[in-house]
């Protein structure tokens, strides 16, 4: 199996790892997660590019404050956030010298994460005649498309259309027959909705979700 396989297994591991005992989320991890993710979605053909290349130059902003000068502030999420609103790092109400701080940086991946996790969620859950375009397209107006405008969600709309079938997905998330890929999920997911639910209740406590 190549290093760039996509394995479930992987993203169980690295989202586990990625929550301390104190629920803070390291950095490190949540960008491994990612690149698990991005794996994922690149083994489909192009249909989700618009959002992996979109994450992977998130991912790479992420990896800069991680291994530049503050590193050290960037190891947790929370302790991103806090030295960025201390250190007025990031822009809150308008686009201006920030545009690529950590916080907004993240708020993005953040978003595309809970569109993975309820598509990802609806997979586990599909029947034989369950279509992957709709799953796709329920679990991306439920999150994603409140942050896009129209043109994007049109373009969205048409590219799911092309989405292969759920034994195709099944295929790709590499982890055994149907039901132990569902076994796996139902492991995973719930991982996944902590650390998004982790970030979520982090950034509304500091007025962080509407970020320009």
């Amino acid at each position: 199996m190549s290093a760039d396989t996509f394995r479930l297994q992987k993203v169980l591991e690295t989202f586990r790892s990625s929550l301390n005992e104190n629920k803070e989320v390291y950095v490190k991890y949540y960008i491994a997660g990612w690149q698990e993710l991005v794996t994922f979605m690149n083994s489909l053909g192009n249909v989700f590019s618009f959002i992996s290349k979109d994450v992977v130059s998130k991912i790479q902003i992420l990896e800069n404050f991680l291994s530049g000068e503050s590193g050290s502030h960037y190891v947790t999420i929370q302790s991103m956030v806090k030295y960025e609103l201390e250190n007025d790092l990031v822009d809150l109400t308008k686009r201006g010298s920030h545009p690529e701080s950590g916080c907004r940086t993240l708020l993005r991946l953040h978003r595309a994460l809970h569109w993975l996790e309820l598509f990802l969620e609806r997979l586990r859950t599909s029947t034989e005649d369950s279509k992957t375009s709709v799953m796709c397209s329920e679990a991306y107006n439920e999150s994603l498309a409140q942050h896009h405008p129209w043109l994007i969600r049109k373009a969205v709309g048409v590219a799911f259309c092309a989405l292969p079938g759920r034994d195709t997905f099944f295929e790709v998330l590499n982890a055994g027959d149907h039901a132990q890929v569902v076994a796996l999920l139902g492991e995973s997911l719930p991982l996944i909705a902590e650390v998004y639910q982790i970030t979520e209740d982090l950034y509304a406590k500091n007025n962080l979700l509407e970020l320009p």
